[in-house]
């Protein structure tokens, strides 16, 4: 199946959110989770919340989504589909973290790309490596990205790992005193003045294997929806307006 029609087939599969919304649970009507903390090596959950029509509990322990029973001797750890409404409602509250996670970085914290003569239509923000082929070429088509109104806002993830001459190179980008022109430069193949400061590229690495980036470019819509891989300007606005109008519809027609 072509990546596009995939994509399609995902924005339109995770529009709505579950019904259910759940509420965090209580001291007292907590599930014991120290079996599969235990498995996972002790890490103590994000959070813990009941699915009242499961009857089971969502655990989420570094990123990871879990189910248990009350006594916590089972876990399921895969997706949970409503056969009714086809909609899979693991993958929807995996859209809600992503775009939590990102919106709580704030774009003091990202490289940002603005349409400076367009008004703003779509924001993605998007996990690149300097030295990679494809963010390169998506960087260079910058001005047409920007000319569809979509906001690009770069956070830093270089594949090689902490420590790499990438994550050295994405410190430097950080660090200059104009960040666009730095990762212009270095994303031309330019060498960049090496610089350190106080920066976030660790964090910001961190967060995408926390989040499930495997790859650059990946990008994170506004609702959260994960999109791996280099998608063309005229492509991208197309599959972000059809995004917003299932999600108009949606709305419409709860």
């Amino acid at each position: 199946m072509h990546k596009i029609t995939l994509i399609t087939a995902l924005l339109c599969s995770t529009t709505v959110l579950a019904a259910e919304q759940a509420t965090p649970t209580t001291a007292a009507d907590q599930p014991d989770s120290s079996k599969l903390q235990a498995a996972l090596g002790g890490p103590k959950p994000d959070s813990i919340t009941p699915i009242t029509s499961l009857g089971l509990y969502e655990v989420i322990i570094n990123g990871q989504i879990f189910y248990i029973n009350k006594q916590g001797n089972y876990a399921i750890q895969g997706d949970v589909l409503n056969l009714d409404t086809r909609e899979n409602l693991t993958e929807n509250r995996r859209n809600t973290l992503r775009s939590d996670a990102v919106n709580t970085i704030g774009e003091g914290n990202m490289v940002v790309f603005a349409p400076s003569e367009n008004p703003v239509k779509h924001t993605v923000t998007v996990f690149t490596d300097i030295d990679c082929g494809y963010c390169r070429k998506m960087h260079n088509q910058i001005a047409e990205y920007n000319k569809e109104g979509i906001k690009i806002r770069y956070l830093l993830f270089p594949r090689a790992g902490i420590g790499s001459e990438s994550f050295k190179k994405s410190v430097s980008v950080w660090c200059a005193d104009d960040r666009q022109a730095a990762l212009t430069q270095a994303k031309s193949g330019q060498p960049v003045d090496p610089k350190t400061c106080q920066d976030p590229v660790q964090a910001q690495f961190e967060l995408g294997r926390k989040l499930g980036v495997r790859g650059t470019p990946t990008m994170i819509l506004e609702n959260g929806i994960m999109i791996p891989g280099y998608v063309p300007p005229t492509r991208l606005a197309a599959l972000l307006a059809q995004d917003s109008e299932n999600a108009s519809n949606a709305k419409n027609n709860p």
